[in-house]
């Protein structure tokens, strides 16, 4: 058995699919490495496409590895970048097997046998336009501390710059039976925090005759659950049914991700978002109200989407003030060849979108501060994932005393900028 290289480039749900592949060839007797060095047999790179610039990336480091690899290592690339790769083009690239954004459980067995009888290239994508469930279970978190869980894949959204529904397909969900048994053995293993996570996490369930809150409610139910949190959801699916869902179940983290993107109403229907700025103002105060007043609310902003004005970009400061928002991630916008936006009229220099986007991150600093220091003098809990390192309920990187996927009571004593600083509750 080899050392395998494994890089993970984009979303949770990319997290979900590396974890399951580096336990999956970890349970063949591999070692997993994430450094790129000489000494690796194999590499799978999970790739993303959702800019030109992660485009690149991929391609930069599958050159990287190829080279690392030499002669006789075998190199998987897989996700939503290789779905859309020409094979002529893998193979100039020195690909061995070529998958793409579904049949990844269909990886470890096809590098093994390549480790085994030579390297041949391959093309195993599969056809994304059908909705089927790709089961990817996680043996046992490998590159994580928590345990990512997928449990749903695809999407039928169509934002105008986004290019993943053509990169991912139909919507599709994970069966609630084999959802419920993968927590059993992740929770009898030692997991401490489940995250669910998908595409379109809020739609889990619409091809099951189901719904996210269902799941959440049966989950609720498990014994030994210690934490569980939720990948990014579109404001418009936080209905009444899910927060209600989350409110009751004792495990669910203070924490919810909700993508506003702009605070401007006109930029949000050339989006495409399926809301206005108050809807999302609105959507923030109701999960106050039936979840917590501490609720941790994170979102994305983008910055530069064409037709953006100064006024429009000041809307958005102001949304997200009036969101009451805790850690914002700002991105300017990137045109993406194959969608709508990038032949929008109302370009936005490039020098006006970095301005903006530093403008918004300084605003997102100031408003996480202020978020976090509400928590110092009070005792928090922590569940460490490496060196001292690991976060609260609510989603706060903290700093303090422990053993790996230890849960602890620590008491919050500052916020330095990045982490709550905290000391060790004293054991009775």
């Amino acid at each position: 058995m080899g050392l395998v290289y494994i890089h993970v480039f984009g979303c949770r749900s990319s997290l979900c699919e590396g974890e399951y592949i580096a336990g999956s060839l970890k349970s063949y007797g591999h070692d997993i490495t994430e450094s790129l060095n000489d000494d690796i047999t194999a590499a799978v790179i999970v790739t993303c496409s959702v800019t030109q610039e992660a485009d690149r990336k991929a391609r930069q480091l599958v050159r990287r590895t190829r080279k690392s690899l030499g002669d006789n290592g075998v190199l998987c690339v897989c996700g939503c970048w290789s779905q859309g790769l020409d094979s002529n083009t893998a193979r100039e690239l020195g690909i061995d097997i070529l998958a793409g954004s579904k049949g990844k459980s269909t990886i470890p067995s096809a590098l093994c046998g390549m480790l085994e009888h030579g390297r041949e290239f391959a093309d195993i994508r599969r056809d994304i336009s059908i909705s089927e469930w790709d089961e990817l279970p996680i043996i046992s978190p490998v590159m994580h501390t928590r345990a990512f869980m997928k449990i749903q894949d695809g999407c039928n959204h169509f934002c105008t710059y986004c290019i993943i529904p053509f990169m991912r397909g139909k919507p599709s969900s994970r069966p609630e039976g084999n959802i419920i048994s993968e927590l059993h053995r992740l929770i009898e293993g030692g997991t401490k925090e489940i995250i669910f996570t998908g595409i379109h996490l809020g739609i889990y369930g619409h091809d099951r005759n189901t719904t996210l809150a269902r799941l959440i409610r049966n989950v609720s139910r498990i014994d030994g659950l210690e934490r569980l949190r939720l990948g990014s959801l579109e404001p418009f699916c936080l209905n009444d049914e899910l927060l209600d869902a989350l409110a009751g179940c004792r495990a669910f983290c203070h924490h919810l991700h909700l993508p506003l993107q702009s605070g401007d109403d006109d930029i949000l229907a050339a989006m495409r978002r399926g809301y206005k700025a108050e809807d999302f103002v609105r959507v923030c105060d109701k999960a106050r109200e039936k979840i917590s007043p501490s609720l941790h609310i994170s979102s994305d902003i983008m910055t530069g989407f064409p037709g953006e004005t100064d006024s429009a970009f000041r809307n958005t400061l102001s949304i997200m003030k009036a969101s009451g928002l805790g850690r914002v991630h700002v991105f300017p916008y990137s045109s993406r060849k194959g969608t709508i936006a990038a032949n929008m009229p109302g370009q936005i220099p490039h020098d006006v979108k970095i301005s903006r986007t530093a403008e918004a991150i300084s605003l997102g600093r100031e408003m996480y501060t202020n978020y976090a220091e509400t928590f110092t003098g009070h005792d928090t809990e922590i569940l460490i994932e490496r060196g001292n390192h690991g976060y609260t309920r609510h989603y706060i990187e903290a700093e303090c005393y422990g053993a790996e996927n230890e849960t602890i009571t620590a008491r919050a004593l500052r916020f330095d900028g990045v982490r709550l600083i905290c000391e060790r509750a004293k054991e009775a």
